[in-house]
């Protein structure tokens, strides 16, 4: 049985997982951490039980002993909480958007340091993933692209891990930047989104939306569009599941779920 802690427990996405840890048979939810628990047990979404709860982190670790901690907070809860488990030898896994390449860095040297594994992924949905992927195959064949994401009105960054990590991987697999097309007038600031060597990125907020993405490629005379839409958080558990049983096997940081998939 891996025995897993929940960083961010009573967050949208931390009740998810808890949600699912409660429906996998190898797995057991044994602790949880949030800034705003205020009782020092949480019962478990099935109703089989509590589990110790607390604002700090330190207390929860010593007194269930994890294999893993699962964290989907905001970056600067992560990298404290990451330093503070990866000391006391819990491995990893990080669903939070925002973390820079020197966290990541951090990350790295941590699960050497301690001989622990840690799995960090923009996007834990299995469809996100393989979006991203075709995203990559179509690159290497369009001279431009756009980038158009989709979040309720909560999400505190923007753009989106997600639609950076797509981005970016475009433009690796293409091996030069896009082509942007020069304005003459932007009457309006901001009109065209931010840009990623080349690609347009732009971000929409609004209650009624979760996750979605839709990543289009044009060229003379046609436009590719490639999308995915995230419904319920559901639909990152099964990415979240995997992560955490990988990462008690393996040493090592691994970035994007797309590793496990073997894409």
């Amino acid at each position: 049985m891996i025995r897993v802690l929940v960083h961010g427990a009573e967050g949208r996405m931390g009740c998810e997982v808890l949600r699912a840890l409660c429906s996998d048979t190898e797995l057991e939810a044994v602790g949880a951490v949030d800034l705003k628990a205020d009782r020092e047990h949480l019962p478990l979404p099935d109703e089989s039980g509590k589990i110790p709860s607390s604002r700090d982190l330190e207390t929860i670790i010593s007194q269930t002993r994890p294999d893993v901690m699962v964290d989907f907070t905001i970056r600067d809860a992560t990298m404290p909480a990451v330093r503070l488990a990866g000391g006391h030898g819990v491995n990893l896994v990080i669903g939070t958007t925002g973390l820079s390449p020197e966290d990541l860095d951090e990350i790295e040297r941590l699960t050497h340091q301690n001989d622990i594994g840690a799995v960090v992924a923009p996007n834990f949905s299995l469809g996100a993933v393989l979006m991203i992927h075709m995203a990559k195959l179509a690159a290497r064949y369009f001279d431009y692209a756009e980038v158009i994401e989709k979040h309720h009105e909560g999400k505190a960054d923007a753009p989106s891990g997600t639609a950076l990590a797509t981005a970016r991987a475009m433009v690796e697999t293409r091996g030069e930047p896009f082509l942007y097309p020069a304005l003459k007038k932007e009457i309006l600031s901001g009109t065209r989104g931010g840009q990623v060597d080349g690609i347009s990125v732009h971000s929409v907020r609004l209650p009624g939306y979760l996750a979605h993405q839709e990543v289009i490629l044009g060229a003379t005379g046609q436009t590719l569009s490639i999308s995915h839409d995230a419904i319920s958080r559901e639909s990152f558990m099964p990415g979240v599941v995997m992560a955490v049983k990988h990462v008690v096997k393996n040493k090592g940081l691994v970035y994007g779920l797309e590793k496990l998939l073997g894409l």
